[in-house]
């Protein structure tokens, strides 16, 4: 299997692994405990809390541990939301956020808040124009805009409005789920109030995450308990998890050379397939310093993109439809719907992420299997459809 959906998780790196060992074994204490088990997993969490700061100039007490991006993101609308009191009840966020971010301002629509979602252009980025003008003096609480979308991988302007909310006195927060670790982010420098991370996709383990939040900013606890995390997030610490993360963190933050590593691959990729494929369309910015390293979604005309996720996989191949859903009924993309593709386009869109372990060898080969793979499924559609399409060749 060759995997090229690094967007959706990434392998655990071996260091990382390592690093979690003692805490999956021997150093099993409860971080709450003061015996010297229970004190070596509070010096572990501290040291992991310390280790992550450093990637974004924060303060370690500005970082919080979660289980990852939707808790996240729950942590972070719910609980500023219950925090304005009833006196900023309007929320501000994109057209293309994360589902979490979509299905946690839905519920608190459904609770008398009020949510606007700011539409973005052809290649799915926001101006920063709109967010001013979405502003409602005295009523808006908080803007909530992605540093980089999950499926096109487009990057937000997220440091101009950082800068909008700041001067306005409005909370900021950034989804930084598919953005850290590839692109700098300062949260001093961009005006970030809350930013959210999941460790899964920096080759970190599954099930634990952090929010960094601004000292001096409130966040009603969704999760009340035995006071962890400065009585921010209750429950016993996933130590290993934590340690895990941190290192993870440690090394992507560390590698500058990697990024444009998978910008090339990426780009080599795509002009190969642009080769087989005259009429292919990319989801995003066709400049690939815009896009977050190592995404790129297509579209071939007249294959959806899960029919061809699922013709891949039988080949050996590991990508995504960029809609995560079950087989069969895929709803058309609300990240492509929102750039203006009709429902048919939104649904052929297919999405690459390379990561780590991927080659330009990899990459070549794929577009080299491409035409045979998608021979078969563009005379299925054209048939169904009564046009007279030909296959694409090399």
């Amino acid at each position: 299997m060759i995997y090229l959906d690094h967007a959706a998780t990434t392998p655990l790196d071996e260091k990382v692994l390592e690093a979690m060992m003692p805490f999956l074994k021997e150093e099993y204490g409860n971080p709450s405990s003061l015996h010297a088990l229970g004190r070596e997993a509070r010096g572990a969490i501290e040291r992991a809390r310390e280790k992550i700061a450093q990637t974004l100039n924060a303060d370690p007490k500005e970082i919080v541990f979660t289980s990852g991006g939707t808790e996240g993101v729950n942590m972070v609308h719910k609980g500023a939301a219950f925090s304005f009191h009833g006196k900023a009840r309007h929320i501000i966020i994109s057209a293309v956020e994360h589902s979490c971010v979509l299905e946690c301002t839905d519920y608190l629509t459904n609770h008398g808040y009020s949510v606007t979602a700011v539409p973005v252009n052809a290649e799915g980025w926001v101006d920063p124009r709109d967010i001013q003008k979405a502003i409602r003096p005295g009523e808006t609480g908080l803007i909530s805009i992605m540093a980089a979308n999950n499926e096109v991988g487009t990057i937000q302007p997220f440091g101009e409005i950082g800068l909008i909310a700041r001067e306005r006195n409005i909370l900021f927060h950034t989804d930084a789920v598919q953005a850290y670790g590839k692109i700098p982010i300062d949260v001093q420098k961009y005006n970030i109030d809350f930013l959210t991370v999941s460790g899964h996709k920096i080759y970190g383990p599954k099930g634990v995450g952090f929010v960094y939040q601004r000292k001096g900013t409130e966040l009603v606890p969704l999760i009340q308990g035995g006071g962890q995390e400065r009585d921010r997030r209750g429950g016993t610490e996933n130590v290993a998890g934590i340690v895990g993360m941190a290192e993870a963190a440690k090394k992507i933050c560390a590698d500058t050379i990697e990024p444009g590593r998978l910008r090339v691959m990426a780009q080599v990729f795509l002009e190969k397939m642009k080769e087989a494929y005259p009429d292919l369309k990319v989801n995003g910015p066709e400049d690939p310093e815009k896009r977050v390293p190592g995404i790129l979604n297509i579209t071939l005309p007249g294959i959806e993109g899960e029919t061809l996720v699922h013709s891949l996989d039988g080949k050996g191949y590991a990508v995504s439809s960029g809609a995560a859903c079950a087989a069969g009924s895929a709803p058309p993309s609300h990240v492509l719907l929102a750039m203006g593709r009709n429902p048919k386009q939104a649904r052929e869109g297919l999405r690459f992420s390379f990561g780590r372990a991927n080659t330009g060898e990899q990459a070549r080969q794929l577009a080299q299997d491409m035409p045979s793979i998608t021979q078969g499924l563009q005379m299925i559609s054209s048939f169904l459809e009564g046009d007279d399409v030909k296959p694409h060749h090399l």
